[in-house]
């Protein structure tokens, strides 16, 4: 692949990538992304009780996102988008999955009951974006460049607020935006803004680890890390259905409605992908590529089910990371799915990277979001904007805004309408696809739309 079909990439999709660069790049979106794949677990795990089993879901959250992650890259069979794609436990799923436990717990179900449950009807609604999957090309009327980008835009100005909580010392800290670790966080994004921009590529390639690595230090030499215990499993051995399997029809259609959704943002995540991996986004081959991500997604969703972990999807984190360094290889996602499994099957490795500061992790998360919602202003931007696009796409961040600014705007709603518009990725790109249905196409004059095709940036 030529350098001018690159353009910055310091490796293009399909070009090898030789170990060593490959294992830093790799490591890079694993740390991006590792908070994002073990938080779901510990929060859904809490609420219900599953204390006990805490290190299991954890372990197989990682090993889960480790073949989805895999599956991605490879793009076998047509399973996977063929790009680095990293899989993750889904935040979506909260609401439905803490619902769901709790009703099993209010009918007398033990813990095992709880995730026998879950599990079960997660691998079913697995099934969703597998179907969805075979009808993207009757489905390219939604996912307009108007549509996705703006969910592409919501979702990171979701992980931006994320960051800074955690740049701040994360959810409920004693110490939250005390200068300390504001320190941290912005000493961490400097060395990896500075490094990310320097000329040789080693630097570039590493400048995540290495800010992370910096922060680590900072934080170690005043006081705020101590590298604790590494656990007293140091194997774990995965099985299917270790609980075993139960299915109920209620708590099953919540969970397959934001199965639904989450196609969305993965249609958004996938396009973005595409586009900083300098590929079109408007022919069959960008088509394909969604087909076979969406698959992908739901065939991993099947395999963290068996596991015993909740529903994964593809992050948006890693868009940014692959801005960030110029490394689109797709064989990199190779390297990203074995450590995950590596991080699953041996617990202390894992252990160690979640002892990370949370604030080290905001400050080196703060760039990486950014770029994703640049990434989204990029797609809705590429050709000019209609009154018509600009009514979509302003209601679609007023809704979606509103609704991650002031959440108890649903509060009286039912529940299932919360857990379906609760962040500002769905909300605003349900509207935003609702309103690209219903409000008419403004036709444009010859002149005009001559002049829109002049401006049109040339297919990257």
């Amino acid at each position: 692949m030529s350098d001018e079909k690159n353009g910055t990439l310091l490796y293009g999709l399909e070009q090898r990538i030789p170990p060593l660069p490959a294992f830093f790049s790799a490591l890079q979106h694993v740390l991006a992304g590792l908070v994002g794949i073990i938080t779901p677990p510990l929060i859904i795990g809490a609420t219900l009780g599953l204390g006990e089993w805490m290190p299991y879901l954890i372990s197989m959250s990682l090993l889960a996102s480790g073949i989805g992650t895999f599956l991605q890259a490879n793009r076998v069979w047509g399973v996977g988008a063929g790009m680095i794609c990293m899989q993750g436990t889904s935040f979506a799923f909260l609401g439905v999955a803490i619902a769901g436990g709790m009703w099993v717990k209010g009918q007398g179900g033990s813990a095992q009951d709880v995730m026998a449950m879950l599990f079960g009807v997660n691998f079913v609604a697995a099934l969703v974006p597998v179907i969805v999957s075979r009808f993207i090309e009757p489905l390219k009327k939604i996912f307009t460049p108007v549509i996705t980008g703006s969910v592409i835009a919501l979702i990171g100005i979701s992980l931006i607020k994320v960051s800074v909580i955690n740049w701040c010392g994360g959810e409920g800290a004693k110490d939250f935006a005390s200068m300390n670790n504001i320190a941290l966080g912005a000493g961490t994004l400097g060395i990896i803004v500075l490094l990310s921009c320097a000329k040789n590529r080693w630097l570039r390639l590493s400048s995540v680890v290495i800010g992370i690595a910096a922060g680590c230090v900072g934080a170690a030499v005043s006081g705020n890390f101590h590298l604790s215990g590494i656990g007293e499993t140091w194997f774990r051995v995965p099985s299917l259905f270790p609980f075993g399997f139960q299915f109920n029809s209620a708590i099953f259609l919540p969970i397959a409605l934001v199965s639904l959704v989450c196609i969305l943002e993965a249609v958004g995540d996938l396009t973005a992908n595409c586009l900083i991996s300098r590929q079109s986004i408007d022919d069959g081959a960008f088509r394909s590529r969604l087909k076979g991500g969406i698959l992908a997604d739901g065939i991993s969703c099947m395999v963290a089910a068996m596991l015993c972990a909740f529903p994964n999807t593809t992050f948006a984190q890693n868009n940014g990371v692959i801005q960030m360094t110029g490394v689109a290889s797709r064989y990199v996602g190779r390297y990203i799915g074995v450590i995950l499994i590596l991080l699953g099957l041996f617990p202390p490795f894992g252990e160690i990277l979640r002892q990370i500061p949370t604030p080290v992790l905001g400050g080196a998360t703060m760039v990486m979001f950014g770029c994703v919602v640049a990434a989204g202003i990029r797609i809705i931007t590429q050709t000019p904007l209609t009154r018509r696009d600009m009514l979509i796409v302003g209601l679609a961040f007023g809704f979606g805004l509103g609704v991650e600014a002031v959440p108890t705007f649903l509060t009286h709603f039912p529940p299932i309408i919360g857990n379906l518009f609760g962040s500002a990725a769905t909300s605003g790109g349900l509207v935003a696809i609702v309103l690209n249905l219903i409000i008419p196409e403004e036709k444009l004059t010859a002149a005009a739309a001559a002049r829109s095709s002049d401006d049109r940036p040339q297919a990257l």
